[in-house]
C-alpha cells in the first residue's frame, strides 16, 4: 500500500473499504496490503459456509493445535469456563461500576472494567501473584495501544515477562498430579492446559492461554466500549431509550470489532469469476455486509429499534459465521450486554469528545479515545456510591 493510500485509510478505514467495493467491477476486489475481499454480501456468505472453502484447520490457532477436533475442544472449554463463572462476573460488575470515577477515559476504561470482572476466571484468586500482576499490566498495555504506539518495546517486555511466567505456571500444574485430576478447571489457565493434548509443548500451552486472553478482555472492552459510545451520543445526558440488548446488537452492527474475517485458500477454487491458488488470502468484511442497502434499511445510521423484530434486519455476522464461528460468541454477547445494564443503571452517560466514530483499524476496529461522564439519576444511589471525579 503505498503513502497516500495508507493515509486515506488511516483517516476513514471503513470509508476507504467501502470506495473499494463501489468501484470495483467485480464482486471480489484486490486490497492494497494484499489479499481478496468478497465485496458482494451474497457471495461472502456462501464463502463463509462454503464446506470445501472452510475445510480443515482454523487459522485462528494457527499450527498450535494439532488437529481440528482439538481445536474445538479447546474452543469449548473456554466457552464453558467463562460461562460457568458468569453470575461471579456480574456480581463483580456492580462493584467496580460503583467504584468507577464519575469521568472515564474510554476505550481504556472498557478493557480495564472487562478485565477486572474477569480476573478471578482468568487466573484464580490462589494463582501466582506476579502472573496476575503481569496479566493486569498487559491488559492495560492493549487498551493503550492506539495511543502509546511509541512504547512497543516496553510492551515487547512486558510480553516476554508473561510468556516466561506462564510458562513457569503451567509447568507446576502439569506436574501437579492432585491439581490436574481435579473434575472442573478452577480457571481459565485450567481450562486451557486440560483441552490441549499432552504432547503439546509448556510454551505452546502459555501461547494458547495469551491469545485467549486477549481474544477475551480485547474484544470485549472494544465492544463495550463502542456500545457506551454510539448509546450514549444518541440519547445524550439521559437515560437509553431502548433496550440494552439492542443497543449492544447495533453496536456490533454498526462498528463490528471484527471488521474483516480472513482464511488462506486451503486449495485452488474459485469465487465470483476468479480463479484463487491455494495460500491466496480471502476476506470477508462483516463491516460491509452490515452496511448492505440491499439488505438493511438506513444502513449508516445507528438504530436500536431495528432489532424489535428479527425478520427486520440483514445479515448479521459480528462473530464470523459458517464452521469457523467464534465458539464464544453467545457467551460473549451477555458478558458485553451485562457490563452495558450495570453501567446504565440509575446513571446517565454523556460522551464529551466522541464525536467522531471512526474507528482505529489494527487487527480490530477501535473506537478513538474519548471521555464518559457517569451522572447517577437517583440521588440516594448517589449518596450511596460517592464518585471521585477525574479532569478530563
Amino acid at each position: 500500500m503505498g503513502f497516500a493510500e495508507m493515509r486515506r485509510f488511516r483517516r476513514d478505514p471503513y470509508g476507504f473499504l467501502e470506495n473499494l467495493r463501489r468501484t470495483s467491477p467485480v464482486e471480489v476486489f484486490g486490497l492494497p496490503w494484499g489479499g481478496w475481499c468478497v465485496g458482494d454480501t451474497g457471495l461472502a456468505l456462501t464463502v463463509l459456509n462454503d464446506r470445501a472453502f472452510n475445510a480443515g484447520m482454523s487459522g485462528f490457532f494457527g499450527s498450535m493445535l494439532p488437529s481440528r477436533p482439538a481445536q474445538i475442544d479447546f474452543g469449548r472449554a473456554a466457552r464453558a469456563i467463562l460461562r460457568t463463572h458468569t453470575p461471579e462476573y456480574r456480581e463483580s460488575l456492580a462493584a467496580a461500576v460503583t467504584e468507577m470515577p464519575s469521568v472515564t477515559r474510554w476505550p481504556s476504561a472498557g478493557v480495564e472494567l472487562v478485565y477486572r470482572c474477569t480476573a478471578d476466571v482468568l487466573l484464580h484468586p490462589d494463582g501466582s501473584p506476579e502472573l496476575r500482576q503481569l496479566l493486569e499490566r498487559n491488559a492495560r498495555v492493549g487498551a493503550l495501544r492506539p495511543a502509546l504506539m511509541g512504547q512497543r518495546a516496553w510492551a515487547q517486555l512486558l510480553r516476554t515477562k508473561l510468556s516466561t511466567t506462564l510458562t513457569e505456571q503451567i509447568r507446576d500444574r502439569r506436574s501437579d498430579i492432585g491439581h490436574t485430576a481435579e473434575a472442573e478447571p478452577r480457571d481459565l489457565l485450567d481450562a486451557v492446559i486440560g483441552a490441549c493434548p499432552d504432547e503439546v509443548a509448556d510454551t505452546t500451552v502459555a501461547q494458547l492461554y495469551v491469545l485467549m486472553f486477549r481474544s477475551i478482555v480485547g474484544p470485549l472492552g472494544y465492544s463495550l466500549a463502542w456500545s457506551v459510545l454510539l448509546g450514549s451520543l444518541h440519547s445524550p445526558g439521559s437515560p437509553w431509550p431502548w433496550p440494552v440488548d439492542w443497543v449492544v446488537r447495533e453496536a456490533s452492527r454498526h462498528r463490528p470489532v471484527s471488521w474483516m474475517v480472513s482464511r488462506p485458500v486451503p486449495h485452488p477454487i474459485e469465487f465470483g469469476g476468479i480463479a484463487f491458488r491455494t495460500g491466496d488470502l480471502l476476506s470477508v468484511s462483516p463491516y460491509l455486509l452490515h452496511h448492505d442497502e440491499q439488505h438493511w434499511t438506513r444502513p449508516g445510521a445507528f438504530q436500536p429499534d431495528r432489532w424489535t423484530r428479527p425478520s427486520a434486519h440483514g445479515p448479521y455476522v459480528p462473530f464470523s459465521s459458517g464452521p469457523f464461528t467464534c465458539a464464544g460468541a453467545a457467551v460473549a454477547h451477555d458478558l458485553i450486554t451485562d457490563a452495558a445494564t450495570t453501567l446504565i443503571e440509575n446513571t446517565c452517560l454523556r460522551v464529551i469528545g466522541g464525536g467522531d466514530t471512526r474507528p482505529i483499524v489494527t487487527n480490530a476496529a477501535i473506537p478513538r479515545p474519548f471521555t464518559l461522564r457517569h451522572t447517577p439519576t437517583n440521588p440516594a444511589h448517589a449518596r450511596q456510591s460517592p464518585r471521585k471525579e477525574v479532569t478530563p
